[in-house]
């Protein structure tokens, strides 16, 4: 059987250490073309360019991968791999990371990683977003590795449901191995942000967003939790973002047409 046909992608930019390790993972199964942005895309959530030129250069391979950097975002790779880089062949999975620093619960939202496996889902492709709770350059995957090829072995195995696409998130490596994968809802959290006020070397003010996570949900189904406890979270994610409880309170409760 011929092996399938993988686009890697991320948010940190073409030259991270995790797109790399990725990458080499996903040789280890498939055909592998990389689509990545050119400079770091972090918080840049679905956002697609419209007004500019998209660049895109064939860079150093990752070994027999061939690598593009484009100047877009995250959502901006997906669409031109798809549509450009591939040609006529179609992507039999996409997966983006892995990510430095966890994309956990709400923020998903602002993900850039998340986003690109979400255009993937959007365009019709299986597709993965991993991410690591750690920041650091030079931060140690090597315990996800096995969990990253099994996730996207299965992936690729059974697909996944129409407009479906994995948030995989992996703690931080510790004494102790990761204990197993839990599928896993989305926390309820929220950012706490405020805003310092500064002045530059010209008295002229500008803002430095400052925030802390607080986390209220008590639950044991969730990705936070699971996280926590040393399991891979594992969070199904889906593009369609309507209320559908909220639907009949409107029509029934609600004085609008």
């Amino acid at each position: 059987m011929a092996k399938p046909l993988i686009i890697v992608t991320n948010d940190d930019g073409v030259t991270s250490k995790g797109i790399r390790i990725l990458t080499e993972l996903m040789a280890s199964i498939g055909e592998v073309t990389v689509v990545a942005p050119d400079s770091p895309q972090s918080g840049m959530g679905h956002a697609i360019t419209l007004d500019n030129p998209l660049r895109l250069y064939e860079t150093d391979r990752y070994g027999k991968s061939k690598v593009y950097k484009c100047s877009g975002t995250p959502a901006d790779c997906v669409k031109i791999a798809k549509s450009h880089v591939l040609g006529k062949k179609n992507a039999d999975l996409i997966v983006s990371g892995i990510n430095h620093g966890r994309n956990t619960s709400i923020s998903v939202l602002y993900s850039g990683t998340m986003s690109a496996a979400i255009e993937g889902a959007i365009e019709g492709t299986p597709s993965i977003g991993y991410s690591l709770c750690e920041f650091a350059e030079d931060a140690d995957f090597s315990h996800t590795y096995d969990y990253v090829l099994k996730i996207a072995e299965e992936v690729v195995k059974n697909k996944l449901p129409k407009g479906v696409a994995l948030n995989v998130n992996f703690p931080k490596k510790q004494e102790e191995a990761i204990k197993g994968i839990k599928i896993c809802r989305q926390a309820t959290t929220k950012w706490d942000e405020h805003f310092d006020k500064r002045a530059d070397p010209m008295g002229h003010h500008y803002f430095w967003m400052a925030r802390g996570y607080e986390i209220h949900d008590k639950g044991e189904d969730h990705d936070e939790w699971a996280i926590a406890n040393n399991y891979v979270s594992v969070v199904p994610c889906q593009f369609d973002l309507t209320a559908h409880h909220a639907i009949s309170i409107l029509n029934d409760e609600w004085e609008l047409s």
